[in-house]
């Protein structure tokens, strides 16, 4: 599976949930050294069978623990280390929201600015009984608009990367929104892109240029870029979760803020340094402001565009990010001065992504979680005939926006979910089936009558249900 860059904020506050639910009266103690995130780190991968790399680092406040470490327990250095660039997805949005309030900082933006004003004046931007998208719902997730722009030719191998103006502002002209904006929260990577490209218009400066002179230089994070690599930076190369090398993802410059900065863990290690107050003004001020709540009526707890997250009594900003072969988890506390940085060159995000490690490394009181691969029946594979796999066909809505597709040729059975590619699958029992590459297991279930009405897809511990349509 290619999962399309996503963040999936339910599954971070899930995890969150979870882990609320079992408090300690005094916390274990944190990793503090290399050799304690090390073990840590392995830990957490031993039995998977992904193949992934991961470089993870706790900073607590003057002090940072670093590791590199790959599920495989080879040299890690043979893919990874320190002038390593992972792709990682949408952490990009807090690093936009920080340009943003620069803007604000500066008067020529506001929160509470309709988007309209920040795009070319013969967009047409819908808006529900009057009322108009603002900047404060982009950077909640509630603008109302879908995750990803309808009608679009995307290749599933890289599927920014052709992305013109025209095909966004166009897609905006014919969208139509079913409630008011800020009402729901509903993660959107179409307005996300959206608000790159109305800030590199508003600076009147290619929104690279902008991230690199505004974040990245200030900071010292001179291996971190969208599309003008540093010299003596390597790219990392992306994996899907059977170990297959992915194509890099691509964007064009000003919808970067989306999901298109490459960045090593030494940067983002002066990135979250930088959330805790010490930036070099203005940044300072810029990065305080992204952290602030911002009231909608949906109640979603969110800043600008960082989760606010409670975890036993304390408060996080966090954001997960992915890509087609990248995954990436960043959190902290910018009171406490404490924080978590994970990379990885593998999309693990729906395999579970790196909340579980992230939340343990934030609180050990949190269970590290260990890799699950499903179990299906080991006894002979039932027989499918064409009649038989017919009855599966459909598609089976897994979250809004987000479905899978399952079709037939003959007695063979695919499933494609939004914006990936398709997988095979293989009959294991009655109405069960895998797909042994990515650890999957589909079980369908039928109703009295003897209908295929819905399916849960297993994989990475995690179960999502869906019905059919």
């Amino acid at each position: 599976m290619e999962p399309v860059m996503r963040f999936r904020p339910t599954a971070v506050f899930a995890a969150i949930a979870a882990a609320l639910s079992s408090i300690f009266l005094a916390p274990p103690a944190r990793a503090t050294t290399d050799a304690e995130l090390q073990a840590i780190v392995v830990q957490r991968l031993h039995g998977d069978r992904t193949g992934a790399c991961f470089a993870a680092a706790v900073i607590d406040g003057e002090t940072t623990s670093r590791a590199y470490v790959c599920a495989d327990g080879g040299d890690p250095s043979r893919r990874v280390d320190a002038t390593t660039a992972f792709e990682i997805g949408s952490v990009s949005k807090p690093m936009m929201a920080a340009l943003l309030a620069g803007l604000i900082r500066e008067g020529k933006a506001s929160l509470d600015d309709p988007l309209s004003s920040w795009l070319p004046d013969s967009t047409k931007v819908p808006t529900f009984e009057g009322k108009p998208i603002l900047l404060r719902h982009i950077v909640t997730h509630t603008s109302g608009l879908p995750a990803i722009p309808a009608d679009v030719n995307y290749d599933p191998q890289n599927p920014y990367a052709k992305l013109t103006e025209a095909d966004l502002l166009d897609a905006l002209s014919r969208m139509t929104l079913t409630r008011a904006p800020g009402e729901k929260q509903e993660y959107s990577n179409f307005a996300a892109m959206l608000l790159s490209y109305g800030i590199a218009r508003r600076a009147g400066v290619d929104f690279e240029t902008l991230l690199r002179d505004r974040v990245f230089a200030p900071l010292g994070m001179d291996g971190t870029y969208i599309a003008q690599r540093p010299k003596g930076i390597k790219i990392a190369v992306g994996h899907t979760p059977d170990g297959k090398p992915t194509s890099p993802w691509d964007f064009p410059t000003d919808f970067a803020g989306v999901g298109g900065v490459r960045a090593t863990l030494d940067d983002m290690v002066r990135y979250v340094r930088g959330q805790f107050g010490g930036a070099p003004a203005p940044l300072d001020t810029d990065f305080a402001r992204t952290h602030l709540p911002i009231e909608t009526p949906s109640k979603a707890p969110m800043a600008m565009q960082w989760m606010r997250a409670t975890l036993n009594g304390r408060e996080f900003l966090a954001h997960e990010g992915g890509t087609g072969g990248f995954s990436s988890f960043v959190a902290f506390d910018p009171k406490k001065k404490f924080g978590v940085v994970i990379l990885s060159d593998t999309a693990l995000h729906g395999m579970g992504g790196l909340g579980s490690l992230g939340l343990h490394l934030l609180d050990p009181r949190v269970p590290l979680g260990k890799p699950a691969l499903p179990e299906v029946d080991t006894g002979p594979a039932p027989t499918l005939s064409a009649d038989d796999a017919k009855a599966y066909v459909g598609e089976y809505a897994l979250m809004p926006d987000f479905a899978l597709t399952v079709r037939a040729e003959g007695a063979t059975l695919t499933a494609q979910a939004t914006g990936q590619g398709a997988f095979p699958l293989t009959p294991k029992a009655q109405d069960t089936f895998a797909f042994a590459d990515a650890g999957i297991v589909i079980r369908f279930r039928r109703d009295a009558a003897g209908k295929v009405v819905s399916l849960s897809l297993e994989q990475g511990g995690h179960t999502m249900q869906g019905e059919r349509k």
